[in-house]
């Protein structure tokens, strides 16, 4: 447009000149010469498309953990499972104690689906709990066997129990059971030749001395040692109120295979093999050297490994 413009200047600015220089008395008519055509504008070479950028691949999302909530009963747990939760947070296992204050609750949550396990109980505590509710439950492993002690804040020595005292223990039908054998071991009274494996006060049959028994909940009895002459506790609860091996009248070893402590399971969830792998997978990682040093280290003889051998798994594979 710019060339256009200035070529038609030059052409008028020609003809005014020349119109001054026509001859006189007669006016030169002078015809504009067209002007120049401007070259056509070159079109511009379009531009390189540039190359779409490399689409950058998905991070990997980390696997989700798998969650598994096992009930126990007291803060003891947290040690005894500790080595066992780190090292199954390395494969991917989020396990989450869930803690119950009394013995009672945790077979009903894990038969109402509440939790996938629960790990706080003897085998013959289990049993009874699956015939008094008709719970259907499994144990799938053992952890330990332990001591059922006998323990005081008012005297230093079972011979000092005298006429009119009082020993509680625990009011359920399988602790108190083991309660009065430990009883008999430490020679304070006789049970009946013909009671069986889980006796009860109906097969005692002497005492040393004339000691009332009171049957208390296992998670008061610790609470309770202030109002009576001595008392059997549970380890779980003897450890959470800081009763160790030594503060003992006397140690009652519970051996049997019966009172080892298990790992329980719902009987349905045995026939899916996902599951039993994952617990297959928890179980390994309970029954273990960390497992067996916390044991040792931390509670100072109250558990030991036992059954660790035994694979209650074996037949659900």
């Amino acid at each position: 447009m710019k060339k256009r413009t200035l070529a038609g200047i030059t052409v008028l600015a020609a003809a005014i000149l020349a119109a001054g220089c026509g001859s006189s008395g007669s006016a030169a008519t002078a015809t504009a010469a067209p002007a120049e055509t401007a070259a056509p504008t070159e079109a511009a070479a379009p531009a390189e498309t540039a190359a779409p950028a490399e689409t950058e691949a998905p991070a990997e999302t980390a696997a989700e953990p798998i969650h598994v909530t096992i009930g126990v009963t007291g803060t003891v747990h947290e040690d005894i499972w500790s080595a066992a939760v780190e090292n199954l947070e390395k494969e991917g296992i989020e396990a989450e104690l869930v803690q119950f204050s009394d013995y009672v609750l945790p077979n009903n949550a894990l038969d109402n689906h509440e939790l996938d396990l629960n790990a706080f109980q003897h085998t013959l505590y289990l049993n009874a709990e699956i015939e008094q509710h008709g719970y259907k439950l499994q144990p799938i492993a053992y952890e330990y066997s332990t001591h059922l002690n006998l323990l005081s804040q008012k005297i230093s020595s079972i011979d000092e129990i005298k006429d009119g005292d009082t020993i509680a223990i625990p009011n359920d039908v399988t602790n108190g059971g083991a309660a009065l054998k430990i009883l008999q071991d430490a020679g304070l009274l006789t049970l009946s030749e013909d009671a069986d494996f889980n006796p009860t006060e109906d097969d005692v049959v002497s005492k040393k001395v004339d000691f009332e028994i009171t049957p208390l909940a296992p998670s008061t009895i610790p609470s309770a040692l202030a109002d009576v002459t001595a008392a059997i506790v549970n380890v779980n609860y003897a450890i959470d109120y800081g009763f160790k091996m030594e503060d003992a009248l006397f140690v009652g070893d519970l051996k049997e295979r019966e009172y080892w402590t298990v790992i329980a399971a719902r009987t349905e969830d045995l026939s899916d093999p996902d599951k039993v792998a994952l617990y297959d997978t928890i179980i390994k990682a309970f029954q273990s050297d960390g497992t067996a040093r916390v044991y040792e280290e931390k509670f100072g003889g109250y558990y030991e490994p036992a059954g660790w051998d035994i694979d209650l798994l074996a037949d659900y594979r």
